[in-house]
């Protein structure tokens, strides 16, 4: 899971953000090692059906939708001819639809077409990014159903596939994104996607500006990801806690 990729991002992106050279190497990294990157859609697909994979299936992810992704992941990506998925806060781009609230530079529409026609897999990734699981039924369904509307006006097909901003979600969650049209969705969770986690609730792990290409390895690997995210899952458990005890108390957490 990445977010920006950028040399001088935002103060709010660095953390989550890399630099095109650290892309670059990672990149140089799934190629040696003989990864073979794929859609969300395509792999959730597979998963359904019980059609082939790939060797060494991998998906490189991009939440938000930063300019950067164009500007400096695209070309390595065309590079190696691999494929992708980048889910976009259709409120955040830059042009019509824009609410504001951004923390960085955004794609625009010219640029997410780009994306589009080079294999990219568009997703949704709410329409003003908030936390979904915080939300009332009228506000949630907005957010899941405006987002994919908007990307379908944009691109002329509707995105099949979701990321959960900040990755919180819930069963009542879940169900909206289902039930909006996105037929898989990823969460975060900082462990490898598997099947039995289901359709909805696919995890991912955090690639970060800290991220160097040894622990990179270990990561695409699936090597030592539970003692590298200790500390965040440690925090992830106090925040879900804290987060169920607000939502019960809006009376909308289920």
């Amino acid at each position: 899971m990445y977010h920006a990729v950028d040399p001088d991002p935002a103060p709010a992106t660095l953390g989550l953000s890399v630099t095109p050279e650290a892309f670059a190497a990672q990149m140089d990294v799934v190629a040696e090692r003989g990864f073979t990157p794929l859609t969300t859609a395509a792999l959730a697909a597979a998963w359904r059906t019980g059609g082939p994979l790939p060797a060494r299936p991998l998906l490189v992810t991009f939440d938000d939708g930063y300019e950067g992704v164009h500007r400096h992941a695209l070309p390595v990506l065309a590079k190696h001819s691999f494929a992708s998925t980048v889910f976009v806060s259709t409120g955040w781009l830059r042009g019509r639809h824009e609410t504001g609230g951004a923390l960085d530079t955004m794609l625009d529409w010219a640029q997410v077409r780009e994306l589009a026609d080079a294999g990219t897999e568009i997703g949704g990734h709410s329409h003003t990014h908030p936390q979904l699981d915080q939300l009332d039924a009228g506000r949630l369904r907005f957010e899941t159903l405006r987002c994919r509307e908007i990307v379908g006006e944009e691109l002329g097909t509707a995105p099949a596939s979701f990321a959960y901003p900040y990755g919180y979600s819930s069963r009542r969650v879940r169900r909206t994104v289902r039930e909006a049209g996105f037929t898989q969705a990823l969460a975060v969770g900082n462990a490898l996607a598997r099947r039995r986690q289901g359709p909805y609730a696919l995890e991912r792990v955090t690639v970060r500006r800290s991220t160097g290409v040894e622990e990179f390895t270990r990561l695409v690997e699936g090597r030592a990801i539970a003692r590298t995210f200790a500390a965040d899952r440690v925090m992830t458990k106090g925040y879900a806690l804290a987060r169920r005890a607000r939502g019960a108390a809006r009376g909308h957490w289920i």
